[in-house]
């Protein structure tokens, strides 16, 4: 035989192995597409065990504990230039103009650099991983007015630096602003409601400022968004104090009676609790309540004696010791407290009020905006008239409400896990 035919009947006794192994490797291709394919049944199933496995697990540490019995809401404000600000106010594009205090002219950076020390134990260091693992696949959603849309502002800067860019996004959804955090599947969001019930000023950027008129027994149409939200964090209060009295219905639209502020914001508490106890399942979700954010609208208050009728304007260090400004009300305290104590499910109260009294230093005072726009070198050289001793910069004092509802969301993972 011929080396040349013998050759030829190689080639041949392989042409059809080369064909097979082909028709093999094709198959193969095949099926780990499909796999891949979410319409795969495998997929779907052993595709989701393989996610959970790739999952981060969220170690509780000894440090993240806050000991049993300890007052987070007592405590000092410690000076701390190396942990804090957690944040940077150039490296979050996600902050409105009435907020970045630095960028609109603030020189002193002191504001940032204050830590919140509870007397009795430690806060844990916020992690933003933690958080958003704890958030997977869940919404956290802030209800307010725009010192609660600060609150939403923080919470997006403490955590959006950990994200890639390309998996975050934020969208603005009037009345709701939407920060989705894309491969853990979760959203953090912020809901305009500046009474919680309804109100004429419930647009969320065209809203009346001095014509309120408030509907103290109406909250459904709030509700439908809030309705599901594993995490709510509610707020309202400055908006109801521009007067001693406001205009409200109660049960007819068009009986418009004047009301006693304190009087309207019982009852309007007691509206959005009964929607709580009829649309919240204390199992799947947890709610909060922010207690009021104090305003610093009289400096006599804390420099008694002195003559000096200024504001927050210029302060650059937190009061030390006692004291509760004329811009906290008691009686609205005891009015939360109260509707609370009533309450058929749990609301976790956080009580900042008296930490954040301390902090005449915190605000945005004449480095934000009015009616949209900053204000003009002439108006920030009459602080009197427009300094704002309401809304807080940022980095600042939200990031403090922050961390204490990240340690309350620990707690009750922790406790649930």
């Amino acid at each position: 035989m011929s080396m040349h035919s013998f050759s030829d009947r190689r080639i041949q006794s392989f042409f059809p192995v080369a064909l097979a192994s082909l028709l093999v490797l094709g198959i193969v291709q095949l099926v780990l597409d499909n796999l891949k394919s979410n319409q795969s049944y495998i997929f779907r199933q052993f595709g989701k065990l393989s996610d959970e496995r790739n999952r981060l697990p969220i170690v509780i540490l000894p440090e993240d504990r806050i000991e049993e019995g300890c007052n987070v809401f007592e405590g000092t404000w410690t000076w701390d230039n190396v942990s804090y600000p957690l944040y940077a106010e150039e490296s979050c594009p996600y902050l409105v103009k009435q907020v970045t205090c630095q960028k609109n002219g603030r020189s002193d950076s002191f504001y940032k650099n204050w830590r919140w020390q509870p007397s009795e134990c430690n806060l844990p260091r916020f992690d933003a991983l933690k958080l958003l693992e704890m958030l997977r696949g869940k919404r956290l959603m802030f209800v307010g007015d725009s010192v609660q849309r600060a609150q939403f502002e923080s919470m997006v800067c403490l955590v959006q630096s950990v994200i890639p860019e390309g998996k975050k996004s934020l969208q603005r959804v009037p009345p709701m602003k939407i920060f989705k955090a894309e491969e853990f599947d979760a959203s953090i969001e912020y809901y305009w409601a500046p009474f919680i019930v309804e109100s004429i000023s419930d647009h969320a950027t065209n809203h009346t400022v001095l014509k309120r008129l408030v509907k103290l027994d109406s909250v459904l149409n709030h509700g439908k968004h809030w309705q599901g939200v594993d995490f709510l964090v509610f707020e309202s209060y400055v908006w109801w104090m521009h007067n001693p009295l406001i205009n409200a219905t109660y049960g007819s639209p068009e009986d418009v009676q004047e009301y006693n502020v304190t009087t309207a914001y019982r009852l309007a508490m007691e509206t959005w609790a009964t929607w709580l106890e009829s649309k919240i399942n204390p199992l799947t979700q947890k709610v909060f309540f922010m207690s009021m954010s104090p305003t610093h609208l009289w400096n006599w208050e804390w420099k008694p004696g002195t003559g000096s009728d200024g504001n927050c304007f210029n302060e650059l260090y937190p009061i030390q010791g006692p004291y509760w400004g004329t811009g906290s009300s008691l009686e609205i305290m005891n009015i939360v407290h109260d509707v609370l104590q009533k309450l058929k499910i749990n609301v976790t109260l956080l009580n900042i009020t008296q930490l954040s009294e301390y902090r005449k230093d915190a605000h945005t005072s004449v480095y934000g905006e009015r009616k949209g726009k900053l204000l003009t070198k002439e108006q920030r050289a009459n602080p009197k008239s427009f300094a704002d001793c309401i809304h807080w910069c940022l980095p600042g004092v939200p990031d403090a409400w922050n961390e204490i509802l990240y340690a309350y969301l620990l707690r009750s993972y922790q406790n649930f896990a």
